[in-house]
């Protein structure tokens, strides 16, 4: 039985992950209490962007710390210096605390958006190509400042075992964010002359790995992926809808007039979002970690379709 801490514990992932983790001792932490969180489960309220993570890991004493707590799609009216407190600010909280209290192993979802959004960017992914991120994009760049200082603390701190996964999309029954909404659209955008190829994790999967990484898994860093992508033909014809296609230069400019109008969320710099997909290796996943996705990405969204009845 491992003593296990996690952070961002009410998330879709964090809920998931608690039912993986019934045969050791865990401690929820996060904003507010997750609804489904089994009684016997001690919840903290820990905000990361606070001292709360020095406070409460020195009290809870860990072994391991699952750090899931992510700002992935901004409430109305975040600020990007808010998000960058909760994701990388909170994230250094993180690993201070935890190199100041003795834990032994920490596991820090990462994301393929760590890699950026770049037409140079090889197909696929591996974990030994460079993380750059996009300045444009908040969540992409946050990925690849909190990857860099991980990456010191490797070489400051080799005491402290991490495990980095670098996620796919993350999909389940039911799941709605940004994402799913682009694929609820009567219509796929797509720009012409790209696949927008998707890959896809199952909710399921990606619990039961950071279930992994948190006891006996490898340290390492990770691309987390079903096998195979999607391209924006296959999810057309897997949803039975049309696909927009635009020159990139014509959405650039349509979404540079919508968004000021607040007919789009969405402006012009998300167009390389739809061009440049990462698409990651799972290799590294199944050989070295240890761990074969159940779900191909394909039956991954194939599940999330039948969930929300499209």
């Amino acid at each position: 039985m491992t003593r296990i801490l996690i952070t961002g514990a009410a998330g879709l992932v964090g809920r998931a992950l608690l039912d993986e983790l019934s045969d050791h001792e865990v401690f929820a932490t996060d904003l507010r209490r997750p609804d489904t969180l089994p009684d016997e489960v001690p919840f903290l309220r820990l905000d990361v962007t606070t001292g709360d993570p020095a406070r409460v890991i020195a009290k809870v004493k860990p072994e391991v710390v699952v750090h899931l707590a992510s700002i992935v799609t901004p409430p109305p009216g975040m600020s990007r210096t808010e998000a960058h407190a909760v994701d990388v600010g909170g994230t250094r909280k993180v690993v201070d605390a935890a190199l100041a209290h003795g834990v032994r192993r920490l596991v820090v979802t990462s994301s393929g958006a760590a890699y950026g959004y770049h037409a140079d960017n090889l197909v696929p992914l591996r974990e030994t190509d460079p993380v750059r991120g996009n300045p444009e994009f908040p969540y992409s760049d946050h990925k690849r400042q909190v990857e860099e200082l991980l990456a010191e603390a490797r070489t400051a701190a080799p005491q402290l075992e991490q495990l980095v996964l670098r996620v796919g999309t993350v999909l389940g029954d039911g799941t709605d964010n940004q994402i799913t909404a682009l694929f609820r659209k009567p219509r796929l955008l797509a720009v012409a002359g790209s696949d927008s190829p998707f890959v896809f994790i199952w909710t399921r999967d990606l619990a039961r790995i950071l279930k992994r990484a948190a006891t006996e898994g490898p340290p390492g860093v990770y691309n987390v992926a079903g096998d195979g992508a999607l391209s924006v033909d296959d999810l057309a014809h897997a949803l039975d809808k049309p696909i927009l296609r635009l020159p990139a230069w014509a959405l650039k400019a349509a979404l540079a007039v919508a968004r000021p109008l607040r007919l789009s969320r969405y402006g012009p710099e998300q167009v390389r979002f739809l061009q440049y997909r990462p698409v990651l290796d799972n290799t590294a996943l199944k050989t070295v970690f240890g761990y074969v996705p159940q779900k191909t990405s394909a039956e991954v969204f194939d599940l999330w379709k039948r969930s929300v009845g499209l």
